[in-house]
């Protein structure tokens, strides 16, 4: 068998094509499914399937593209209740791929219709897990209780996964690669290692949730410091539940201007000193200009499912890829028009005297708008508020407005996204970016 591995980065994410005698499945494919078309050209291979492990919450998935576009079988578990046409793949059911066999194992636990693909050919095993068994963790079991239409409790899933763990992987070789949906960054696990694969032998071996323990303690393991969830999982959830509109006349609908100002919430994806240096007054500063920045994470943690917005780009050669960014989230339907900026009607941003701060930080309220699993961890200036960066724009009216605002978080990404939230809501004070100056007070 030939196995492809895709990885999209700002998401840490995951996805696999698999060839066998001139057959081709995909497993859990990102929203623009181009890549797997031109690997499948490239071995002449024809696409018969598509599997989802389960109903993705971080991205929006392209798998009823590709069942339009290739004819290619859409497979997930029953369980998941599909509103497209798909076939039924659970414990008990195989699919023939050339000289491969693909079996479905039911692991609930990150989702109750979470499954694990067994890939066999003579003595080769090969585990694509999903969200269920990451390398060094396992999903989290807590993103289906308050967000979205499919609703599953934290306690019962973290259950499901104590016994998924405990049970469904007993029969497999120690040699079986595992290929997970997802590695470190990723917010649908709170411990994942750097690796991009690993064996279930070194699983068994380094995971903490393969050891010895009571389902007491593995769920109190499981559920303890897990990090926020954006707001968009739910969203995603539902979308991949009924299956999202073809990438490209969904992103075509989308209208551009150039030099153009524009009303409402306006999101500028340029860098942090192209925006302080001028914006549209009222803008969030939700930079994406590298694979590094987690772009698509924090616009869909600040910015809430359905709320129309527009969006900054700083030449029309970003439009193409920044449009791509917004769709993998599925945010397009809520993108109301992207633009580059006029060099009118521009404000630009107060810099903060970081001399000044560091001999008098009293004079200043200090907001720190890092995750409260970081807070919990240690904060950097002890007299600091927190104001998490993802609930910032609810809790702005609770900050003190008697003295100028320095926002901090830990590397400068996220306070710039944070100061801008903070001048737009919080008008009658002047709001300071510490920036990536953060590093000299760690």
């Amino acid at each position: 068998m030939i196995i492809k591995q895709f990885e999209y980065k700002p998401l840490s994410h995951y996805s696999y094509a698999l060839v066998s005698e001139g057959e081709m499945a995909i497993i859990d494919p990102e929203r623009d499914p181009m890549q797997y078309y031109t690997f499948a050209n490239a071995h002449k291979a024809e696409i018969v399937a598509v599997i989802e492990t389960h109903p993705h919450a971080d991205f929006v998935s392209s798998h009823l593209q590709i069942h339009k576009e290739t004819g290619a079988m859409v497979y997930n578990s029953k369980k998941l209740g599909a509103d497209y046409p798909h076939q039924a793949f659970d414990e008990g059911d195989s699919i023939k791929l050339g000289k491969v066999t693909l079996k479905a194992i039911n692991t609930p636990g990150h989702s109750p219709d979470s499954i694990t693909i067994v890939a066999t050919e003579a003595e080769d095993t090969v585990l694509f897990t999903g969200d269920t068994l990451f390398i060094g963790d396992v999903g989290r079991p807590d993103l289906r209780e308050n967000t979205g239409k499919m609703k599953a409790k934290r306690q019962e899933l973290a259950e499901a996964m104590y016994h998924t763990i405990q049970n469904k992987f007993t029969g497999l070789p120690d040699d079986a690669i595992i290929y997970p949906a997802h590695g470190a960054g990723s917010l649908c696990g709170k411990s994942m290692g750097e690796a991009n694969s690993s064996t279930l032998g070194n699983e068994r071996m380094s995971n903490w949730a393969f050891r010895e323990q009571s389902q007491e303690q593995f769920i109190n393991e499981l559920l303890d410091n897990q990090p926020f969830i954006p707001t968009y999982f739910g969203y995603n959830v539902d979308v991949n539940k009924k299956g999202a509109k073809n990438l490209h006349p969904a992103i075509a609908e989308v209208p551009f201007k150039m030099n153009a100002a524009v009303k409402g919430l306006i999101v500028d994806v340029r860098t942090e000193a192209k925006f302080k240096n001028g914006h549209l007054k009222g803008s969030i500063n939700i930079q994406a200009t590298s694979d590094e920045s987690k772009f698509e994470t924090w616009l869909g943690a600040i910015i809430e499912p359905g709320e129309k917005f527009s969006l900054v780009v700083n030449t029309p050669e970003d439009m193409e890829t920044v449009l791509h960014r917004v769709a993998k989230i599925g945010y397009e339907k809520q993108l109301q028009s992207m633009l580059t900026l006029s060099r009118d009607h521009l404000v630009q941003m107060q810099p903060l005297d970081v001399e000044d701060f560091k001999k008098n930080p009293g004079n200043y309220t200090i907001i720190d708008v890092r995750n409260k699993s970081e807070v919990a961890e240690g904060k950097f200036f002890g007299n600091a508020l927190s104001h998490p960066l993802n609930t910032l724009r609810d809790t702005s009216d609770e900050i003190p407005t008697d003295r100028p605002i320095v926002v901090h978080c830990a590397g400068g990404y996220r306070s710039a996204a944070g100061s801008s939230i903070l001048a737009k809501q919080l008008n009658q004070v002047t709001v300071l970016d510490l920036g990536e100056a953060v590093k000299e007070f760690v």
